[in-house]
């Protein structure tokens, strides 16, 4: 049986669109799926025991939708790759138009006794696998990147959870001091209550499953669009439930709330029996927890310094990552209680002074809310910088790259030659092509570029020779995109061999965002000489702006050329803004989702909070301070310990981003984005983190407004 692919069947010259990402390989519609490579290696295996009869195709019903009409027998299947039709090799050589075979596929073991292949086929060139580019290897870094943020949003849940089960364990001091004086042996309290958490984080874990699964459906067509866009790799569009996947993060959940909780029960199982009930206590312990994550989060941030400048790879990128987050949320709690501290020492009436000191006594309890929120709006700032920054470098190059006003695509040379003697005079039209060739052991294209106005206007350098144009022309050197220099340790004036007898010096290192392969450019005479049989069959057209509808008609008319194959600049751009939009969309739900998740523990910690204080509200309320008054105060004192953290926040955040683009980046996709501040998305996210606040504070505060006195007066008779 053979794998049918729309593109191509076995390894031939790429034909693709300017140089550069931002044109895909043939101008295409966005709605025309991209099929499925053949995998160098390895066939297109269907799944054992699929027939295919002669002049059937098997294939998935959304594939066979978009062949034309064949007069073949089209067999469904859901179990065919997407993008790939299975048939036999004659009907795959007449649907392609293909005589004999265009490459072969050879068994590892072969007889020993037998004549030599190259003396069977001496025309036969002899390829290792893996030299054609890896899908698989090109999308681990979206995966990678999808797995930092759902490690970070794990993180944010970690936070939560440990301050939830703090606050319930402070809830139930008194419970706990009753229960052991009565007798009840510490190792049975402490199993039950670990029972009653276990069950609670099961039936929380189901939950977040089901919700889990509700927003993977919800995303899937943008990260099917994102890999099939960026990479050509095709993902079915329907999610399929595993269970073994679900146990896992069931398991991942219990573990987690074991690593939440595992403090709060060592706190249970040392403290002394009569020491549970004295807030004293809690505060000595709360003020040397804060010392020694105070301790940690500077050691994590110079951690995370020492990974930036020794560390290399993208694990180290990532564990670069990881501590400075982590460092930077231990030190928030320190850092909130030095402000705090300030605060009530400038502090010079009374109420005021009592409202620093009553917050910096709160902080222990509502640390671990804030520090989530510190993540969560830290990934805000870091990712909004980052694609920002990534939005606006890739519109300007875009602006450079696609610089012509036509792009067509014609069957063969012929057809080229009657097109191109054809256009209308003043017309330049520049040739594409590129053969696929490994270049310093690395998946790479080499690229042909006629001496033109076009580039030397808009392309712009990282670094180069003195007239590195010039000496491109005349066929002196080779210009590399930034991806391939940095794989192969490139730098300008090195020799790269792009065959076996051509060696060039490397002339300039050009950017070339969004392309994960790796690129050598070479002037139209030198590429023709070194590849032949190669006829640029794609034109990048120059033409006058407001002609270029009745030319686009005009090829389409007269030369039969297909519309999808005439694509204007506006076009080519819109679909290439477009991918990229659907890029970041997962991330951007991320970002929302931990943000919210942020202020509902905020919320939650607020009202555990309000139900404990109370005892220390009731002398403030009994001394002539109003319910409402303290209400008041409670809102301003969530708001302002969110604006706090804010702040801490932005200078995380900006770090965060750094570390994005000019480590993460470089290690995951071979190039450097320069960095772009944007203070009115700050402001923006401010604004959003102190509206959480104020409606996490909202509820606890009105709760606090409307407390019945006598729940107040209460307190001095628990007291007596």
């Amino acid at each position: 049986m053979g794998a049918l692919a729309p593109r191509r069947l076995a390894r031939q010259p790429r034909r693709r669109g300017p140089p550069g990402r931002g044109a895909p390989d043939r101008p295409r519609s966005p709605d025309l799926p991209r099929p499925h490579r053949l995998p160098r290696g390895g066939l297109a295996h269907g799944p054992p025991g699929l027939p295919a009869p002669n002049g059937a195709l098997l294939g998935r019903p959304e594939t066979l939708a978009t062949l034309p009409d064949t007069g073949a027998t089209l067999l469904h299947s859901e179990e065919v790759a997407p993008g790939t039709v299975l048939t036999d090799l004659r009907t795959a050589q007449r649907l392609l138009d293909v005589q004999g075979f265009t490459s072969l596929l050879l068994a590892p073991d072969q007889p020993r006794r037998q004549t030599p292949l190259a003396q069977v086929a001496p025309d036969l060139r002899i390829e290792q696998p893996g030299q054609g580019t890896d899908i698989g290897a090109l999308t681990d870094s979206f995966h990678l990147n999808l797995t930092a943020f759902g490690l970070l949003s794990f993180a944010v849940g970690l936070f939560i959870v440990h301050g939830a089960v703090g606050l319930a364990f402070e809830q139930r001091r008194g419970t706990v001091r009753t229960l052991r004086a009565m007798g009840m042996p510490l190792g049975t309290l402490i199993l039950l209550m670990a029972l009653e958490l276990a069950l609670l984080a099961l039936a929380s874990g189901a939950l977040g499953l089901i919700l889990g699964y509700l927003i993977a459906a919800a995303l899937l067509p943008d990260v099917a669009g994102t890999l099939r866009g960026l990479y050509g790799a095709e993902v079915a569009g329907t999610l399929t439930f595993r269970p073994l996947w679900a146990l896992s993060g069931l398991l991942i959940v219990l573990g987690g709330t074991a690593v939440a909780a595992a403090s709060a029960f060592r706190r249970l199982a040392t403290q002394p029996l009569l020491a549970g009930g004295t807030r004293r206590a809690g505060a000595r312990w709360a003020a040397r927890r804060a010392r020694t994550q105070g301790l940690a989060g500077l050691a994590l941030l110079a951690l995370a310094l020492a990974l930036g400048l020794w560390g290399h790879g993208l694990t180290a990128g990532f564990a670069m990552l990881g501590a400075l987050m982590i460092g930077g949320a231990l030190l928030l709690p320190l850092l909130l209680d030095r402000v705090l501290s300030l605060g009530q020492r400038l502090a010079r009436e009374a109420l005021p002074q009592w409202v620093w000191a009553d917050t910096r006594a709160e902080l222990p309890g509502l640390s671990l809310a804030l520090m989530a929120l510190l993540l969560a709006m830290a990934a805000n700032v870091g990712v909004s910088t980052m694609v920002s920054s990534f939005r606006q470098t890739f519109t300007d190059f875009l602006d450079q790259r696609l610089a012509s006003e036509l792009y067509i695509e014609v069957p063969d040379a012929p057809a080229a030659a009657r097109v191109l003697a054809a256009l209308p005079d003043g017309t330049r039209a520049l040739p594409i092509a590129a053969v696929e060739r490994p270049l310093e052991g690395q998946p790479g294209e080499v690229r042909l570029l006629r001496d033109d106005p076009t580039y030397r206007e808009n392309w712009r350098f990282l670094s180069a020779v003195p007239d590195a144009w010039d000496k491109l022309a005349e066929g002196q050197g080779t210009v590399v995109n930034e991806q391939l220099a940095r794989r192969a340790g490139l730098s300008v004036g090195d020799p790269l061999a792009l065959t076996e007898t051509v060696t060039l010096p490397v002339l300039g290192i050009y950017g070339d965002y969004g392309n994960p392969v790796g690129q050598a450019i070479i002037a139209e005479s030198l590429f023709h000489r070194t590849f032949p049989e190669v006829d640029p069959l794609s034109f990048a057209l120059r033409v006058p702006p407001d002609d270029v509808p009745a030319l686009a008609q005009r090829l389409v008319r007269d030369f039969g050329l297909a519309p999808e194959r005439v694509v204007n600049q506006s076009r080519l751009k819109a679909i290439s803004l477009a991918i990229f939009e659907r890029t970041f969309t997962v991330t951007a739900a991320l970002n929302v989702l931990t943000l919210a998740v942020a202020g509902f523990a905020l919320l939650m910690s607020l009202l555990t909070l309000g139900a404990i204080r109370l005892p220390q509200l009731a002398p403030v309320w009994a001394l002539g301070t109003r319910r409402a008054t303290l209400g008041r105060l409670e809102l301003l004192r969530a708001v302002g310990l969110s604006a706090l953290t804010a702040l801490a926040a932005l200078p995380l955040g900006l770090a965060l981003a750094w570390v994005l683009l000019a480590v993460v980046n470089v290690e995951a996709f071979g190039w450097k984005l320069p960095m772009f501040l944007f203070p009115l998305d700050w402001l923006r996210l401010l604004g959003l983190a102190l509206l959480a606040a104020a409606a996490a504070a909202l509820w606890p505060a009105i709760r606090l407004a409307r407390v019945p006195p006598s729940l107040l007066l209460k307190v001095f008779s628990d007291e007596r």
